[in-house]
């Protein structure tokens, strides 16, 4: 079985704007707790993903390239809004953090994330990284679908 253990930051700078984003847009089939069925287009790939419950920083993950037109066919069978972003990858200290700027109805929320080979593994926070929000589930992908960003009514902590 594949883990995903991964760590996630509210982003407080603008040290990271270094690189060309690329466009994501996915949406999610089934967004149960237990698990989420999540399509995808990250620039011209196209990707189905089944993610298991999260415990501590890790859950099972199974991801499949599937043909760029199925993906965008299966867009259109998504449950809820998409959710749309400019993923941006930046190297600090030997690791690759992943930083999500959201679009849309999610706009103004910037998330930095990081994977790692086990949850006690050594992190050096680059100086744009803020608030750790590691399995705080409003920030899922999943449920930014279903309650967007805009509609918190208030900024994030």
């Amino acid at each position: 079985m594949a883990t995903e253990i991964e760590r996630k930051f509210l982003v407080t700078g603008d040290g990271w704007q270094s690189t060309t984003p690329t466009y994501y847009c996915q949406g999610y089939l089934n967004r149960d707790k237990h698990r989420t069925v999540r399509v995808r287009v990250a620039g011209e790939h196209g990707f189905l993903t089944v993610k298991g419950i999260t415990t501590g920083a890790s859950r099972a993950e199974f991801e499949y390239g599937i043909p760029l037109d199925d993906a965008k066919a299966l867009l259109t069978l998504c449950d809820g809004p998409l959710v749309e972003k400019l993923r941006h990858v930046v190297e600090h200290k030997g690791m690759c953090w992943e930083i999500d700027a959201f679009l849309g109805d999610n706009e103004g929320l910037i998330v930095a994330e990081i994977e790692l080979e086990s949850e006690a593994q050594e992190l050096a926070l680059p100086d744009w990284v803020g608030a750790e929000i590691t399995g705080e589930a409003r920030y899922y992908n999943s449920n930014l679908a279903a309650v967007p960003y805009k509609h918190w009514g208030h900024p994030a902590e």
